[in-house]
């Protein structure tokens, strides 16, 4: 690499474009320590892991884009959707925005947030099935499938459990348990910060 190639501004823009400190590397036949020694040279602060992870498997930026309500109907929908990911959201998973319930009704007014607030294509949301080894499994699918207009492959994982005994559950759970999905690091943050400022009743804030 002649000294045109290690140009500040080039090093910057193709770390800032995604590209690793290898994949810089390798593109201009040089070892991984020259890059590196370049990077500390120029005072280019090095990503995390994760924000490297974020950025290989997000080349083109966030997917999704978070839209302020301008109207009645978009604050009730974001509203709803806050409010169904307090009740039944997965708070755990830092990686993906989950939320699992009986009630198809509810996935679909999620769906609805996230394809209307949070800007979320159709084509990023993933499925799972949770039911009880005494429900007709193809049953369960054929079920959700109708109710979420789905395809059949898109539901993912099914996993059985074992009967809670004679109770209700199986009133409740007739069907079982349909898990809504979106792998995304940043946009599981956003909600959190969104939950947290809706305690302390403050306002929406946009993602950096």
């Amino acid at each position: 690499m002649d000294k045109a190639l290690i140009n500040k501004n080039r090093l910057r823009s193709l770390y800032a474009n995604g590209l690793s400190m290898m994949d810089i590397a390798k593109k201009h036949h040089v070892s991984l320590h020259k890059i590196a020694y370049w990077m500390g040279k120029y005072g280019i602060k090095r990503r995390s892991i994760n924000d490297a992870l974020y950025k290989k498997y997000n080349p083109n930026g966030d997917p999704f884009k978070i839209k302020v309500p301008a109207s009645i109907n978009e604050a009730w929908l974001y509203g709803l959707g806050m409010g169904i990911y307090w009740g039944e959201g997965n708070k755990a998973d830092k990686y993906s925005v989950r939320v699992g319930t009986s009630d198809p009704e509810m996935i679909l007014i999620f769906r609805c947030f996230l394809e209307e607030i949070c800007g979320i294509a159709k084509s990023k949301f993933k499925y799972s099935l949770m039911c009880f080894k005494d429900t007709k499994t193809e049953s369960a699918k054929n079920f959700w499938v109708e109710k979420l207009n789905l395809n059949s492959d898109q539901i993912g994982k099914i996993t059985s459990l074992k009967p809670l005994g004679k109770g209700s559950y199986r009133k409740i759970s007739q069907y079982g348990v349909c898990t809504i999905y979106v792998f995304n690091i940043k946009l599981k943050k956003w909600i959190m910060d969104q939950l947290q400022l809706i305690k302390y009743n403050k306002t929406l804030i946009m993602p950096t």
